[in-house]
């Protein structure tokens, strides 16, 4: 007989909003079977949880996670020399980090030789993974060392086809460089017009969704224009640094694109500058936290919709099991807390297609669930005060 297991707690937010008086969670086995308001009777066959100034949230879901990377100094640059015992452990490591803060399902935008796709899908005790395999990029573009590289249109088809064939779950392709590749232009796109499109069309062909990892301005349009699902830091650099131009956030909200900022790092805690030549291309590329904040504050105020992700794994500032911080980033950003929250669940959940699985306090959802000490929705620091973390309705932290 399944276990059951009756969660109470006076604050809950069920993965849209808060519910008023608080939550009272049905769990039978791995499933929740009722939700209640707070002050609802239990049935006299489940066992009660309660302790007094816990909020009870589903369980939190990173968008963009790099689960092969161990957060090193040059964690990207030592992917390709990693056995695959070595690359497991690094998964495995990854997703122990993220559970302990309450991640119950990860968005992996970044897989070494399709270990994550081939090995860590459904690794029983861990979070859901929705894994993407390696990003597409052209060859020697950004992050090319994991395997993705192709150009032309029929090459571009072909790597997405075999992104399907595999397993894969979305399509990530680098439109623009990156901080962490050397050589390559965070302010210049990768890609002409028609591979772009090429890979959009080929991807919606074959029920992927496809999001777009851009950092210029000019990379963030042609998304917009080639149609993607989803666009990644959309961190708008061109010659004046950050800035979204006049109309563009409306466009991206128009079109129905959800936007994954990636804010959010531990740089100023010990040990945790980044490294001299990443500090240099930021520094360039006009790179602030002040104006990045205000960046992604135009995002939210041109109606953009927002999922948090922390880009972790890449380095020493992006460690697994950083998402309550980027999540509180998105509140220094200007969202409303609320808001924030469900960039983490709910809306989390509709992005990386598992809506049907977790990411809200549902019946007939996994048991996916986050207890913390304290009201995140008055003060989203809260989270960071895990209390207890139950997925697939057992307790596992």
């Amino acid at each position: 007989m399944s276990t059951r297991v009756a969660y109470r707690a006076d604050q809950a937010f069920d993965g849209d909003r808060e519910i008023p008086g608080g939550a009272l969670v049905l769990v039978e086995g791995a499933r929740i079977v009722g939700v209640e308001q707070g002050g609802a009777p239990a049935p006299s066959d489940f066992s009660i949880r309660y302790d007094r100034g816990v909020t009870l949230l589903p369980g939190l879901i990173d968008a963009h996670t790099h689960l092969c990377g161990d957060s090193g100094p040059d964690a990207l640059d030592r992917l390709p020399a990693l056995t695959g015992a070595e690359l497991d452990e690094a998964v495995g490591a990854a997703l122990g980090a993220h559970l302990a803060a309450g991640v119950t399902a990860v968005r992996d935008l970044g897989d070494q030789q399709w270990a994550v796709v081939d090995r860590h899908r459904d690794r029983p005790g861990s979070p859901l993974v929705v894994p993407s395999g390696p990003p597409i990029t052209v060859p020697d573009g950004h992050c090319a060392a994991m395997g993705g590289g192709a150009r032309g249109t029929e090459r571009l088809r072909r790597a997405v086809r075999e992104r399907a064939e595999r397993g894969a779950a979305v399509v990530k392709v680098m439109t623009t460089g990156g901080m962490m590749t050397p050589g390559t232009d965070m302010r210049a796109r990768q890609f002409g017009d028609d591979e772009l499109r090429a890979v959009v069309e080929e991807a919606h062909e074959l029920g992927l969704p496809v999001t777009a990892h851009a950092h210029a301005t000019a990379g963030v349009e042609q998304s917009v224009a080639a149609g993607v699902d989803g666009i990644e830091h959309c961190t708008c650099m061109g010659p004046d640094g950050m800035r979204t131009p006049p109309g563009l956030a409306a466009a991206i909200a128009a079109a129905g694109i959800v936007v994954c900022p990636t804010v959010g790092t531990t740089f100023g805690a010990a040990g945790t500058a980044p490294p001299p030549e990443v500090a240099a291309r930021m520094a360039r590329a006009g790179f602030s936290l002040d104006g990045r904040r205000a960046q992604v504050g135009e995002l939210a105020a041109g109606g953009v919709s927002m999922i948090s992700g922390t880009d972790s794994g890449i380095n020493p500032a992006k460690p697994h099991g950083l998402l309550p911080h980027s999540i509180a980033e998105l509140v220094a950003c200007g969202v409303p807390a609320a808001a924030a929250l469900g960039s983490a669940t709910g809306l989390a959940a509709d992005a990386c297609g598992l809506a049907g699985r977790t990411g809200r306090l549902r019946a007939g959802l996994r048991a996916d669930l986050l207890l913390v000490r304290g009201d995140p929705v008055r003060d989203v620091a809260a989270l960071r005060a895990v209390h207890t973390v139950v997925l697939a309705g057992e307790v596992v932290g």
